[in-house]
């Protein structure tokens, strides 16, 4: 790249992009865990059992799983634009009617439908992301530009928690409901007047459009003249052919691995913290946050050594499945805390695990690095609802995990071991990662890499 291809540095839209996509995973992450901050004090005012609040948490991650496909569908028929307005302001909307429940004959059965309609609602954030950062974002700026995106789970819970946590202390778990409800529809109105893909973009110098498409960027996609595959949406045919990649398939795989060690903590750790080690919903909530920095951290800096990685080696593979593997390894160190009784060695092992956890998250740069450019939502619909698919199984395997032995303990043997699977699926199934793309009667077939292997 020539330095008259190269933008000025007053031409840095796309990072203002990421950064917009990113405050949309941290809120969706912060309303998503919600129920955990309320659960405690909401099941003792409401008569919630354990097993009863893991499906409730369970229940968002049902409709999750099962709008995926859809929601991919659609992101790649109308855009990312119309689709996340459209699912933010009806989630926030869910959000905020959960302040309610307390004031209904069966808030059970009205929490597990609103949190399935929750789950619902959210399915577009990450198809929509992963076409975004394709769209936006060069092949040698993906690695941190997913890690950035991909720490906003984090960053929820730096910036959430704790203040969940407060509200609940001050006000009651009511308002926890109510407040993140609220910040949905102001992130609606930006997102409404924020947002624009990259070649219809008001602002984007020609010299910044000219570097991302020359690195490989797709910055046509939702430019207004789409292909005949957009303009129709994908095809039934397109979703059989992503599960004839090996590569992708094991991509899917470990996902699910990666999102068991997620939903741990966005489901059951603050209640592992106050039922298991006696601690306070509100200390809770501030020693929480500690693992979720640690976690953030990671998430950065993987981005960051991916990149890195990838110009110095020039294969996505080694740039991609190196931290990935190092992090998962890291992420069984949770189970250590089964062994100490101390809440300061707790609080460093689940912080060394959420670093690992956040530095072997790379799926979705992988995703935005292998979709083929016709069904990138559909490929991210279908990377999210398998990975997904652990919210609806460990909530409540942890829920029967404690019915059944009145200890954490299994618990953290069981989310640990989920890294271990995540890493073996890169090796084992995987392969060499690289772009795929669809032939018509051929199907899917292997792109010559921007990058040479």
């Amino acid at each position: 790249m020539t330095e008259e291809q190269k933008p000025s540095g007053r031409t840095h839209h796309r990072f203002i992009i990421l950064a917009l996509i990113t405050i949309l995973l941290a809120l969706s992450s912060g309303d998503r865990a919600t129920l955990s901050i309320a659960g405690p004090h909401m099941s003792q005012a409401l008569g919630i059992t354990p097993v009863e609040l893991g499906w409730m948490f369970s229940a968002f991650a049902w409709a999750y799983v099962l709008a995926q496909i859809p929601a991919g569908w659609i992101t790649d028929r109308l855009g990312a634009k119309q689709t996340i307005l459209v699912g933010l302001i009806l989630w926030s909307l869910v959000t905020f009617l959960m302040s309610g429940v307390g004031w209904l004959t069966y808030p059970f059965l009205t929490m597990l439908i609103l949190r399935f309609l929750l789950g619902a609602f959210e399915s577009p954030v990450g198809p929509a992301a992963g076409r975004i950062i394709a769209a936006w974002f060069p092949s040698s700026e993906r690695g941190i530009a997913g890690a950035i995106f991909n720490s906003a789970q984090y960053v929820s819970l730096v910036l959430f928690t704790p203040l969940m946590g407060f509200l609940d202390h001050r006000f009651g778990w009511e308002h926890i409901f109510g407040v993140m409800g609220v910040l949905g529809f102001l992130l609606a109105l930006t997102w409404a007047v924020s947002y624009y893909p990259p070649a219809r973009h008001p602002k984007l110098g020609a010299a910044e459009l000219d570097y991302m498409r020359a690195g490989g960027a797709l910055v046509d996609l939702g430019a207004g003249s789409p292909s005949a595959t957009e303009a129709h949406g994908p095809r039934w045919s397109d979703l059989v052919e992503l599960f004839k990649s090996r590569m992708l398939v094991g991509i899917f795989l470990a996902q699910y691995g990666i999102t068991s060690i997620t939903w741990f903590f966005v489901s059951w750790f603050p209640s592992y913290l106050v039922k298991e080690r006696g601690l306070s919903i509100l200390d809770a909530s501030l020693i929480a946050t500690i693992p979720a920095i640690f976690g953030f951290v990671g998430g950065v800096v993987t981005g960051v050594f991916s990149d890195w990685l990838l110009k110095r080696s020039g294969s996505l593979s080694v740039a991609r499945k190196t931290p990935i593997t190092i992090g998962l390894v890291m992420t069984v160190l949770i189970i250590g805390c089964n062994y100490t009784n101390s809440t300061f060695l707790i609080t460093a092992l689940m912080s060394a695990a959420f670093f690992g956890k956040g530095f072997g998250s790379l799926g979705w740069t992988v995703v935005a690095d292998t979709a083929p450019k016709e069904v990138i939502g559909l490929t991210g619909g279908v990377f999210n609802a398998i990975g997904n698919t652990a919210g609806i199984v460990t909530p409540v395997a942890i829920g029967y995990i404690l019915a059944t032995t009145g200890s954490f303990n299994g618990a953290l043997v069981y989310v640990g071991l989920h890294g271990l699977m995540a890493a073996l699926c890169y090796w084992v199934i995987v392969g060499r990662i690289e772009r795929l793309v669809i032939r018509k009667g051929v199907g899917l077939i292997r792109a010559a890499p921007l990058i040479a292997e």
